[in-house]
C-alpha cells in the first residue's frame, strides 16, 4: 500500500478537528478544492461510516469524487460501501443532504476524467502507480435521482 490507513485516518481527523474547532470556517476547502463529509453504511457492519473526500468536479447539483486511494491497488472502503448501498449523507459548509451515489462509466466517466486530470494532475500520477481504474462516483441529490427515472 502506498499510503497507510493510519495516514488517511490521521488526515481525516486533522481536517475534522479544524472544521469543528473553527465552527466550520476552516476545513471545507483544501488548496482550492471543496471538501465534503460523506456518510455511508458499512457493507459488513451496517454501521454509519464517515470520511472526508475531495470534490473533483461539480456537475450541476452533484459532487464527483474519485476513489484513488493514493494510487493503491485496492478500492477505498468508502467506495465499496457506496457501491453496495448508494444511499448516503453528504455534509459540507452549506449543510447536510441525502444523496445517492452513482458510478460513472463510458463517455461520462471519460469526460470527468479529462476534467479531473487537467485540474488535479496528482490523480494522473496516482493512476500510473496501479492497474486499477479509479472509480469516479457522482453523488446526486436523492430527490433528483428518482425524478430522472420516473
Amino acid at each position: 500500500m502506498l499510503v497507510s490507513d493510519f495516514t488517511f485516518k490521521a488526515a481525516n481527523w486533522l481536517n475534522r478537528t479544524a472544521i469543528r474547532l473553527s465552527g466550520g470556517r476552516v476545513g471545507w476547502i483544501y488548496q482550492g478544492t471543496p471538501i465534503i463529509e460523506v456518510t455511508t453504511t458499512g457493507r459488513h457492519s451496517g454501521e454509519s461510516r464517515s470520511t472526508l473526500l475531495s470534490v473533483v468536479a461539480q456537475p450541476g447539483d452533484a459532487f464527483a469524487v474519485i476513489g484513488s486511494r493514493g494510487g493503491d491497488t485496492k478500492h477505498p472502503a468508502w467506495f465499496l460501501n457506496m457501491r453496495d448501498n448508494p444511499a448516503i449523507t453528504v455534509r459540507n459548509r452549506d449543510g447536510t443532504q441525502q444523496m445517492t451515489a452513482r458510478l460513472t462509466d463510458g463517455d461520462e466517466r471519460a469526460a470527468l476524467w479529462a476534467q479531473i486530470s487537467v485540474k488535479d494532475d496528482h490523480y494522473v500520477r496516482f493512476q500510473r502507480k496501479t492497474d486499477r481504474e479509479f472509480p469516479i462516483v457522482l453523488l446526486e441529490p436523492a430527490d433528483d435521482v428518482g425524478a430522472d427515472r420516473a
